[in-house]
């Protein structure tokens, strides 16, 4: 079974955590970039109000097929109580039939983002096999 990790990192904590995670795991990594990465500013007075309507911004390449996977583990920062208008990117390009592990980090470590984000992966026709909130 073929996984990949793949994160979306505005701060640089979820990174960080994922690098923490990764050296002794299989799978390949791949990071969720945004074409133009927004300012602070942007991120929180544009990116705050697009995360809670479930909006998209462009994103980059991966730089992997997610086709070539049979299983996805998403890590991911909490925007306004979602995930973030870059992850939401990545999910709208998901294949059917992957499983797919999400662990959203926040403050509170108590996102209520799983009904959304599972209903999204559901709509795909894939399947969401975990859902952990993280402390940061």
């Amino acid at each position: 079974m073929k996984t990949l990790i793949v994160f979306y990192s505005y701060s640089g904590r979820t990174k960080a955590l994922v690098q923490s995670v990764t050296p002794d795991k299989h799978c390949d990594v791949a990071e969720i970039k945004d074409i133009r990465r927004p300012g602070l500013f942007k991120a929180f007075i544009m990116g705050c109000p697009a995360a809670i309507k479930g909006k998209a911004w462009p994103i980059q390449s991966i730089g992997s097929d997610l086709s070539d996977y049979d299983s996805l583990i998403l890590y991911s920062p909490v925007w306004a109580g979602n995930p973030p208008p870059a992850v939401n990117a990545l999910l709208e390009q998901l294949p059917k039939g992957k499983a797919v592990s999400v662990k959203m980090l926040s403050g509170s470590g108590n996102s209520r983002c799983r009904p959304r984000i599972e209903s999204v992966i559901n709509e795909k026709g894939c399947k969401m096999e975990s859902f952990e909130n993280i402390k940061t």
